[in-house]
């Protein structure tokens, strides 16, 4: 049965998108670098910017398989071939009459003014090479430097090193890259009837499953999680570990007991060591998410995020808001949220006072998107968060209707 607690308007609440912007207004990248071999690099962050080490390509070189000739010396009787260049091939001169097969990649003989598909190509019975319609001066030439002159900006600092940008540097014969340290993240739950996965279970306790979602979802190169458990609803056990979060940590995770219940103790003792920067937020599921910090302020201490209890709710802050910080303490500029109108496939009552996000997936039957619920979408539903492939976002006090288009976000944006 529904109490209707879901539908009691807080005041006060702070929009999710002014939200995210005084996060990331917060950021700061951690201090510290440290050379890392290419190899090494992924998934970390670059702390200096990169230069192109030489000019890439390196000469002109065809784009294609074919025949490099002078556009002004075709004619109805063909050209003879006179060179074979394969890849890697030093740098020819192409005599004057002839023409060259060429490869790709292979460097263009001085003198050629144009690269000829071999598929445009006939060959007599006597070897000679005849053209189909004239080519265009410099066609299928790959000019030196197109790509990148030596000494130019070839990445900037705060570039998340993927496969891409490490096959570029790469290209370029980097062999080490300057890198952001890690940042080292502190994680705990809290609550009394939290049990770890494979204990034994009795009525009344739940199992664990906030930190195994966060610990996956931060579990990449440039973070190092620091995995303090389950703490226990009393304020002694929070002051030990937000203590050892602060001293040991560059940005503190935590979820559960952030509310405003009779035992909820985390706010108290965030408050004994640092300060609440905001606390509750417009969203459904979400609403009790905090920003803290732990030392004088949060432009000096160590930021602390406050997930709420539930997990979906917890999913939902870390996607939405936390995220973009630990962006910005790993040296990043923290990733835009990438949002486009998509149909509903359904009807519902939408939330009074707070902008819902509801668990989609997302039907292209008609060949064209249209936002089906995933499941059941109370905060404590992980299995239609596990299915969903994005969020329909609901503005407050807006009902969904079917054919109607709403705002979307995917879930692949965030990552894991």
């Amino acid at each position: 049965m529904n109490c209707g607690c879901a539908e009691v308007v807080t005041p006060g609440l702070l929009d999710l998108f002014a939200a995210r912007e005084r996060i990331i207004a917060s950021c700061r990248p951690v201090q510290g670098r440290e050379r890392v071999a290419l190899g090494d690099a992924e998934g970390r962050v670059l702390a200096e910017a990169a230069e192109a080490a030489l000019d890439l390509p390196g000469v002109d070189n065809s784009a294609m398989d074919g025949y490099a000739l002078r556009v002004a010396e075709l004619g109805p009787e063909g050209l003879p071939v006179v060179q074979r260049i394969p890849a890697g091939a030093g740098v020819l001169h192409l005599p004057e009459g002839g023409c060259a097969r060429i490869f790709t990649g292979a460097p263009v003989p001085l003198g050629a003014d144009a690269v000829v598909p071999q598929e445009k190509v006939r060959l007599d019975a006597a070897g000679r090479v005849h053209v189909e319609g004239k080519p265009a001066g410099g066609a299928n030439i790959r000019r030196r430097g197109e790509e990148s002159r030596a000494g130019a900006p070839l990445l900037p600092a705060g570039t998340r090193l993927e496969a891409a940008a490490i096959a570029l540097l790469a290209s370029h014969g980097i062999a080490e890259v300057t890198v952001h340290r890690r940042v080292r993240v502190a994680l705990f739950s809290t609550g009394d009837e939290l049990i770890e996965p494979g204990a034994s279970r009795v009525p009344g306790q739940v199992f664990d499953s906030n930190r195994a979602m966060l610990k996956a979802l931060m579990g990449q190169p440039g973070v190092e999680v620091l995995d303090l458990g389950v703490v226990l609803d009393d304020p002694l056990d929070l002051h030990q570990a937000l203590t050892r979060a602060r001293d040991e940590a560059d940005l503190v995770v935590c979820s559960g007991g952030v509310s405003v219940g009779e035992e909820d103790h985390v706010r108290p003792a965030i408050e004994r060591l640092g300060g609440i920067a905001f606390h509750g937020v417009g969203i459904k599921p979400g609403k009790p998410f905090a920003l803290g910090y732990l030392g004088a302020s949060l432009a000096t201490g160590i930021p602390l995020i406050a997930l709420p209890g539930n997990p979906v709710a917890s999913l939902v802050g870390w996607q939405f808001l936390a995220l973009p910080l630990l962006q910005g303490r790993q040296g990043m500029a923290p990733s835009a949220l990438q949002r486009f109108s998509v149909t509903a496939g359904f009807s519902r009552r939408g939330p009074r006072g707070r902008r819902e996000l509801l668990r989609v997936v997302i039907d292209w039957a008609t060949g064209e998107p249209v936002a089906r619920l995933a499941g059941g979408q109370g905060s404590h539903m992980l299995s239609a968060a596990s299915q969903a492939h994005g969020y329909l976002l609901v503005d407050a006090d807006t009902d969904v209707e079917e054919g109607h288009a709403y705002g979307y976000c995917p879930a692949a944006q965030f990552g894991r």
